[in-house]
């Protein structure tokens, strides 16, 4: 709301919260161009930006404290792209992963499979099925998407199949690949009672 106000009167901001300091900068500046309705107006809307990172914040700190403390989220944390909301979030809302033979059907009980439209013997693959808990769905989803930002990516092994993925596949596609195979993997490391190993190279054949 505030970026679309402010274009109105020809001031252009990318998204993201970088940009604060930016438009307080500009309007601090302001010397008549804006009105003083929309001048005030998007002070306004500063200021309930700065009261909602607050609250954030606090809520985020207290995320973190509670996730150290709990052995189940400590451990899920050792996941890459799982963080202290997403450990809580498995903590409080999964089921007895026991329930599940195998990682497959638990990520299949989230949602994180395409919806099989096969018919005379030729597979077609749709949608994911968004079954299961959405929030923890959504969560592993975001999850991914870090591990597939700029940062992320620097630290994507060279040949694994991540890379291979990213190079031919849409980036969401990608994420929701990754999503499953973190689920698959939570699966793992809650019926074991162990933390995250990261794979080692695998061995080329002779």
């Amino acid at each position: 709301a505030l970026r679309a106000l402010l274009y109105e009167f020809g001031h252009v901001f990318p998204a993201g919260m970088g940009q604060i300091g930016r438009i307080a900068a500009v309007l601090d500046a302001d010397e008549g161009t804006l009105p003083l309705l929309v001048s005030e107006e998007c002070r306004d809307l500063l200021q309930q930006i700065a009261e909602k990172t607050v609250r954030i914040d606090t809520r985020t700190q207290k995320a973190h404290r509670l996730a150290e403390d709990a052995e189940t989220a400590k451990r899920l944390q050792t996941l890459p792209g799982v963080g202290p909301i997403t450990a809580l979030a498995f903590e409080a809302f999964a089921p007895d992963m026991r329930t599940f033979r195998r990682g497959r059907d638990f990520a299949a009980w989230l949602g994180l499979v395409p919806r099989q439209h096969s018919s005379g013997g030729k597979e077609r693959l749709g949608q994911i099925t968004k079954a299961g808990q959405a929030d923890i769905r959504r969560l592993l989803i975001i999850g991914a998407m870090s591990r597939l930002n700029r940062l992320g990516r620097s630290r994507i092994p060279q040949g694994s199949w991540l890379e291979r993925m990213l190079a031919r596949k849409p980036h969401m596609l990608v994420a929701i690949a990754l999503a499953n195979k973190m689920a698959r993997a939570i699966w793992a490391m809650m019926t074991k009672q162990e933390d995250y190993r990261i794979p080692g190279p695998t061995a080329a054949a002779p």
